[in-house]
């Protein structure tokens, strides 16, 4: 029996399937189709469902698509490490006080993370 609050067995949390989704198409390196995501995606789902991912990713702006013959083909517009930046930015926005927020984030870091961060603000690294 299941623990209340987690998905049943054989289901995903929400959005896992779009972030699997994601990550395929980023291993892809190329516009691809939708059977060549649904291959690369955990526990065979259907092609329609991985379709309507991808619909809903291109309606979220985070895919581009381009005709190719009676379908398409799919890649994101952003690459992982940008995709991770917009949604910290989303949820920085979303926070509230944003000293507090990125005070609580800061402090939060392990050592190296904080070193790290702190080299990138001053510049002596690339982003």
């Amino acid at each position: 029996m299941s623990e209340q609050g987690s998905p049943a067995a054989g289901r995903r949390a929400p959005g896992e399937l779009e972030s699997e989704v994601l990550s395929a198409l980023w291993a892809a390196g190329e516009p691809v189709g939708v059977g060549v995501v649904r291959e690369q995606v955990a526990g065979d789902p259907a092609y329609t469902t991985v379709l309507t991912i991808l619909s809903r990713l291109h309606d979220k702006g985070l895919v581009a698509r381009e005709r190719a013959g009676r379908g398409y083909l799919y890649a994101p517009l952003r690459d992982e490490a940008g995709h991770a930046a917009a949604g910290m930015r989303d949820l920085l926005e979303r926070g509230g006080d944003r000293a507090a927020v990125l005070a609580r984030f800061v402090s939060d870091l392990p050592a190296e993370d904080e070193k790290l961060l702190e080299q990138l603000l001053r510049g002596d690294m690339e982003g």
